[in-house]
Formats: C-alpha cells, structure tokens, sequence
C-alpha cells in the first residue's frame, strides 16, 4: 500500500503484477498488459463509505479479495470461471466501521499431525470501530461469525489485524493492535494474552512467514520485533526507531524470500 492509501501492489507466481487502486468508496484492479502499460480489470464500487483495508485470499482460494469499509460492511470478491466476479457480503461486520481485514491460512491447523481438512477453509478476522476483533468462516457460500462473543479485547478502535501463517502446526493466531496501546494474541479456542502494553498508539502488525516472529509499528515510528520461545511466552528481539513502514517491508522481502526457495 503506498503511503496515502490510495493504491495497492502485488506480485503473482504467474508473472504478472496488479495494482489496486482505493478511490473513496471504490476499489480498482489494475492488471498489466504489454510491458509497463497498465489496465483496469475490474472496478468495484458496492460499499457506501470510505475503504479502510484490502485483503488477498491465500492463493488456494483462487482470486478472492475482501474489503472493509466504514460503512460497518466486508464485501468478498471472488471470480468466476467466465472472467466475473461474485460478490459475498458480510452484513453490519462492525457497526461503526470496518478497520482491517485478514485472511486465516488456507491449510487447516493441525494438518501436518493427521488433523486434515479435504477442501481449503475460507475465515476472516476482522478489526473495528466498535473496539472488538471477531472471526468468520464461509458456511454454504454465507459469511458467519466463528466467535462468540466477539473478542473484546481493547478499549479504543482495532487499527490492525493479522492472522498468523501456522504452516499446518496445531494452532491458530491473530494479532491485533490498537490505539489503546496495547497488542492482543488470540489463540487456540479464542484465549486471550496481552503482548505487552506499549504506551503509545500501535498501528500495524505483521508476521513473518513461519509465524513465529512478530513486527509491530508504533505512532512514533518504532518498529518492534517480537519472538515466540519454547514456552508460549515472548520475548523482544530489537526496536529500530525510525523509520516507519521499513521493517514491515523487511518482513515481507523475508516471506517473499521463504517462498521462492
């Protein structure tokens, strides 16, 4: 995303690269065609408010995009087999607005143990104005909470969601980070832990691939680096002070990195 949230890039294994671009209440896919000339592929315009967070599907899901807005809806795009796109809608997700959205892993926790699932699962967590995070799966083409209640774990607005890569282990986890100062870790049947309280507005946490890493970027342009040790605990790795947006930046290079080779 660039630094006025206005377009979005990304990279796929079929050589080409996709602009998104974010115009208030619309979202554009850009696609490349000849070299270095850019078209729109498709334009999406159902939401009744300004865009707060795009997220692609993992890649097993096909091409599906969810977005959050704050009209309080998530809309999920997916495409079909003849170029079109079908839409799924997640009414009223937060009632005072949609902050983030984030994709689960497509391989079911525990698969690597014999835990496994036939068909990719499709879930969501999402972050809100209503200071809660909540989770959805896909039941029968229909977006239905996988958490009751709603995770209510911070006192101001959800800036940011993200859904640990579990790589198949046993466990599922989604980080989230608000203005209340503090990061929260959801786990296994939805347990709550604080990360640590870091007396400042958080903006952003980002994961790296094996999910045991974790950057989190402050109002003050720190970014911290967190690591999972043996014991479920965490520990911290390093602070680089400024500059915003940089380790978030490493950390996707690294996933990058992890799947090409």
């Amino acid at each position: 995303m660039d630094y006025y949230g206005k377009r979005l890039a990304m990279a796929s294994s079929d050589a080409t690269i996709k602009i998104i671009g974010v115009s208030n209440n619309t979202v554009i896919i850009w696609k490349e065609g000849n070299q270095n000339e850019w078209q729109h592929a498709y334009v999406f315009n159902e939401h009744k408010s300004s865009m707060n967070s795009l997220g692609w599907a993992p890649h097993e899901l096909g091409l599906c995009l969810a977005c959050g807005s704050s009209d309080g809806y998530i809309l999920v795009f997916t495409t079909r087999a003849d170029g079109g796109w079908n839409t799924t809608r997640i009414d009223q997700a937060h009632l005072v607005g949609v902050i983030s959205v984030s994709w689960e892993p497509s391989m079911a926790p525990g698969a690597l143990i014999g835990k496994v699932l036939l068909d990719p699962i499709q879930k969501l967590a999402s972050g809100g104005c209503d200071n809660t995070i909540k989770a959805w799966k896909l039941y029968n083409r229909t977006w239905k909470m996988d958490c009751f209640p709603s995770l209510q774990m911070h006192s101001d607005w959800v800036r940011d969601v993200a859904w640990a890569p579990n790589l198949g282990l046993p466990k599922s986890t989604v980080a989230s980070a608000s203005y209340d100062r503090i990061v929260a870790k959801e786990g296994e049947q939805w347990e709550h832990k604080v990360l640590k309280d870091f007396k400042t507005p958080v903006w952003r946490v980002s994961w790296l691939l094996t999910g045991n890493l974790l950057a989190v970027a402050d109002v003050n342009n720190n970014e911290i680096l967190w690591n999972e040790v043996v014991d479920g605990e965490w520990q911290h790795v390093i602070t680089v002070e400024p500059y915003i947006g940089y380790m978030l930046f490493y950390f996707q290079l690294i996933s990058f990195w992890f799947f090409m080779n």
